[in-house]
């Protein structure tokens, strides 16, 4: 693997762990994402 291409894939997992933090610090998302979700099954 060059050099590069591990650059690129650090930055690429740095972005989705940065992406997986900020959704923690905004609970809010999490409730309106699962309602969501919830609602395709018909509400259960």
């Amino acid at each position: 693997m060059t050099t590069v291409k591990r650059l690129a894939a650090y930055s690429v997992v740095m972005a989705i762990l940065l992406l997986v933090f900020s959704l923690y610090t905004n609970p809010e998302l999490y409730v309106s994402v699962s309602n969501l979700f919830w609602s395709c099954f018909g509400g259960f």
